[in-house]
């Protein structure tokens, strides 16, 4: 019989609350405003060139995004970027990390429903600020037993935080809408990975479902979360 299941781990961006709808908003504004010096689809090629190679350096959020628009604004401009651009983007990326927390679908039902008889964690990566402003403006904080903001979804990541604050990654289930670090790197861990699609999802997030589906489920919204963490044990 498998592990009963203890601890349930939800991922924040558009799992709890929409997200990427504001970066897409926030791109289409860059390309207005460089529109006189690279067409919408080579600028937005560009930036994601930046941005996969600045992870390293500025981390997944807001700040990173902004700071890529910037070094992307340079490059497609040969360096004549006018001065008023860059303080569009700055002033951008400040709208941003002021934009409103809207819940998605369920989010809060789902949280409450599982609270009341698991551990519920939240773990989500991004910028630490930026990622406590919205917890804290979402008004879910509370039901947590635990927040982990890190810097990145490893399987060795999920199994230290799944063994701190639960039974271990066998008895635990992660909920999330990207399939590359929500789902795949915990059913690496041991653990149950649910997909929550999302209709947006950043180019980085992109990946398949896994071949072997044993520790794999998958939902079309959080409303039927509850139901299915009974249903794994």
């Amino acid at each position: 019989m498998p592990a009963r299941i203890t601890t349930v781990g939800f991922d924040a961006d558009d799992t709890l609350w929409h997200n990427e709808r504001v970066f897409r908003l926030t791109q289409e504004r860059f390309a207005a405003l460089l529109a006189d010096h690279a067409e919408p689809e080579h600028l937005a090629a560009r930036l994601l060139a930046a941005e996969r190679r600045n992870l390293g350096h500025y981390g997944y959020g807001i700040k990173g995004f902004t700071l890529s628009m910037i070094e992307t604004a340079i490059e497609v401009t040969n360096g004549r970027v006018p001065a008023p651009v860059i303080g569009d983007l700055l002033a951008a990326g400040r709208e941003m990390l002021a934009h409103p927390i809207e819940l998605l679908p369920h989010a809060r039902a789902a949280v409450e429903t599982l609270a009341g008889s698991h551990r519920v964690v939240l773990i989500t990566k991004g910028d630490l600020l930026d990622q406590e402003r919205k917890l804290a403006q979402s008004g879910l904080g509370d039901l947590f037993d635990g927040v982990e903001i890190v810097s990145d979804k490893t399987a060795d990541r999920y199994a230290e935080i799944f063994a701190r604050l639960g039974d271990g990654p066998a008895r635990g289930v992660m909920v999330g809408n990207s399939m590359k670090s929500d789902v795949l790197p915990m059913i690496a861990a041991g653990g149950w990975g649910v997909h929550v699609p999302h209709d947006l999802v950043w180019d980085l997030e992109h990946a398949e479902a896994p071949e072997d589906g044993e520790r794999f489920c998958q939902l079309d919204s959080l409303e039927g979360l509850g139901a299915l963490v009974d249903r794994l044990g």
